[in-house]
């Protein structure tokens, strides 16, 4: 199972743009290419590559000893690549753009996506590659921060601060994955985000991330093997008002284990592929603002 995630994860990175993954689960190819689910199970398919799954286990969630809910375990899904509006659960063209960002998806280079050139995804947006949270608890005490490991998205990794406090503005320095601060609403593990640096694709269709936005994430493991994952991004810098998408993450193969994936060093898309990859990245934002 291990050399499968390592193929499937080199592979991906030297799709084309049409690629996508729905649900973070299933890495599509275009419709004709699409192959079928095996049979017994769900299945990750990436290039014609195809990974049996056994039902995810139902049985109750498991807790700490202080009584919080443990998120511990890999997990696979939780977000989308491909298309975070029919991805997260919303019907097309129910994301409410500003006019700018309707024109400027509308001529959106589809070869100058970042993470083509093994830039961070940013949040939401989810690579269909196994993830997990990693905290540090200590006797007496909970945890200070809590890590999310994303070793088949560009070997990177977020920082969860659990003391629920972001910095001064005027001391925050942009960033792909922004600042994150998180709190326990009861069995929820509710992050809110801010501080990013604007230059995010949210998909692969291009929805923008400016530096005004803010991102709430609310992660409920609703049994062993399941994690619901509901993310309201408020960015009046893009969107003429808050929206919502819901995703499923579930509990990986017993055994599974993340490996090292470097991007950078397979990766076949950019000026390999034929596309030769920007200077830079810039801030997106209205035309008066670039």
């Amino acid at each position: 199972m291990r050399k499968v995630y390592s193929l499937v994860a080199v592979l991906a990175v030297a799709a084309p743009p049409a690629l996508s993954a729905v649900d973070g689960l299933a890495a599509q190819a275009p419709a004709q290419q699409q192959p079928a689910q095996p049979q017994g199970g769900r299945g990750l398919g990436a290039l014609g590559q195809a990974v049996r799954r056994p039902p995810p286990p139902t049985t109750p969630t498991p807790r700490l000893p202080d009584g919080t809910v443990d998120l511990s375990g890999l997990w696979v899904g939780g977000g989308t690549d491909g298309d975070i509006e029919t991805g997260g659960g919303l019907k097309l063209g129910e994301i409410p753009v500003l006019p700018w960002v309707k024109e400027y998806m509308a001529k959106v280079d589809p070869t100058a996506d970042p993470s083509s050139y093994c830039l961070p995804m940013g949040i939401p947006r989810k690579a269909p590659y196994p993830w997990r949270f990693v905290s540090d608890p200590a006797p007496g005490r909970a945890a200070q921060r809590i890590f999310v490991i994303e070793e088949g998205n560009i070997h990177s990794y977020r920082q969860i601060f659990m003391n629920g406090k972001h910095p001064d503005e005027s001391v925050l320095v942009p960033t792909w994955f922004g600042h994150s601060v998180g709190r326990w609403e009861g069995d929820t593990l509710v992050i809110e985000t801010i501080g990013f640096n604007g230059k995010v694709w949210m998909d692969r269709r291009g929805f923008p991330q400016t530096e005004r936005a803010s991102v709430t994430e609310r992660f409920t493991r609703t049994n062993m093997g399941t994690l619901e994952r509901v993310v309201t991004i408020d960015d009046p810098g893009a969107y003429s008002k808050p929206w919502t998408v819901r995703f499923t993450a579930r509990l990986s193969n017993p055994g599974d284990e993340l490996i090292e994936y470097i991007c950078n060093e397979n990766n076949q898309y950019g000026g390999a592929g034929g596309f030769g990859a920007p200077r830079e990245f810039p801030v997106i934002g209205p035309p008066a603002t670039r």
